[in-house]
């Protein structure tokens, strides 16, 4: 049974399927690929490198994902529509307009293949030295974030594209990049409750499928281990704040985890707590975890029921979203990328965006 490779999702090397990475993904029943700046050189490329991935499927695709965030944070630089930073939008005040980007956003990617979108970030811009976050949140306090959230999952997924609300449970009021360090959240349950949780809730009631959690010790949920790792974050997203759909970690390839754990223990780690998806920037780390996870099935450090409900969480979506799949036709694509209406569109957004500043 190699059903287990549903639970991870690999980065890949370059801008074409290596046979080592097919056969890593058709052999493993791999549930998943996110693509980097690395993996993109055109529009048909792209398309071209999402059909050779998908030829490695077994039931269903799997899942193909992006940080298509707008802003500073979008992987395919050229071609594809570049939108203004999700600050920026938020200044219009308009969820609407912003239900139209995402629409955009999900057409364009849909025309290459790609079916998730890890976006929107529901942090809190309460930070003002938050580097990381920054101008990526809709806004510096709840209700602006908020009030965006839900247009964008709508935007995406009524045209085809999984949404992922991130990262849970907030990482907008901390200094220190998950990337390279291991932020620490000292707020308290209630002004967590009271601002941070908001905007997740918002998207969970929206119906988003994903919910990313990320790699910060928030002390008001666990003082010990990262809330990617922490049974207690999992089960607030669960029971309190009833997201019933699917839980994917952050990369677990950022130093956050790495300085602090083994590549298997992590994964194992994550599982056991209650991710559904442990994601990964390269492969041979995901190979890692992979077998970390096998050994710890074996040995029932991870309980059956548990690898089951992820599992069944893994399938429904592919199976309400990815059951109809037809490969990229790709003469066709080029029509439907950053085209002279979505032009106009965003010529329009940077106007109303201009005039909010020049009122504020």
């Amino acid at each position: 049974m190699n059903e287990l490779g549903q639970l991870v999702m690999t980065g890949i090397s370059g801008t074409s399927l290596l046979e080592e990475e097919r056969e890593f993904l058709e052999k493993e029943n791999i549930g998943g690929v996110i693509l980097f700046t690395e993996n993109y050189d055109n529009p048909a490329q792209l398309a071209e490198l999402v059909n050779s991935i998908q030829q490695t499927r077994q039931e269903y695709p799997l899942f193909i994902a992006v940080d298509n965030e707008g802003g500073r944070v979008f992987r395919f630089k050229n071609n594809f529509t570049q939108f203004p930073s999700m600050y920026e939008v938020g200044l219009t005040d308009s969820p609407k307009l912003c239900f139209h980007i995402a629409k955009i956003m999900a057409d364009e990617l849909n025309a290459c293949g790609v079916n998730v979108n890890l976006s929107p970030v529901c942090d809190i811009w309460n930070n003002p030295n938050n580097k990381v976050i920054g101008d990526r949140a809709f806004g510096k306090d709840e209700e602006t974030v908020s009030k965006f959230v839900s247009s964008i999952i709508r935007g995406l997924q009524t045209n085809g594209i999984l949404s992922c609300a991130k990262h849970f449970p907030g990482h907008g009021c901390t200094t220190k990049d998950s990337h390279f360090d291991l932020p620490i959240v000292k707020r308290s349950m209630e002004e967590l409750k009271n601002e941070e949780f908001k905007p997740f809730i918002k998207a969970i009631k929206a119906r988003v499928e994903f919910v990313m959690v990320a790699h910060l010790i928030v002390d008001a949920i666990d003082p010990e281990k990262p809330t990617s790792l922490s049974e207690k974050a999992y089960s607030l997203l669960r029971d309190e704040l009833k997201h019933g759909k699917l839980i994917i970690t952050d990369d677990m390839e950022m130093k956050a985890i790495t300085d602090n754990f083994g590549v298997e223990e992590a994964a194992v780690m994550a599982i056991g707590a209650g991710a559904d998806i442990v994601e990964y920037r390269s492969m041979a780390m995901a190979k890692k975890a992979l077998e970390g996870l096998k050994e710890a099935r074996k040995t029932k450090k991870l309980k059956n029921d548990q690898l089951k409900a992820s599992l069944e969480r893994v399938m429904n979506a592919k199976k309400e979203y990815l059951s109809e799949y037809k490969p990229v036709y790709i003469p066709d694509i080029a029509k439907k990328i950053n085209t002279g209406a979505t032009q106009s569109f965003i010529a329009e957004i940077r106007e109303k965006i201009e005039q909010a500043q020049n009122q504020s």
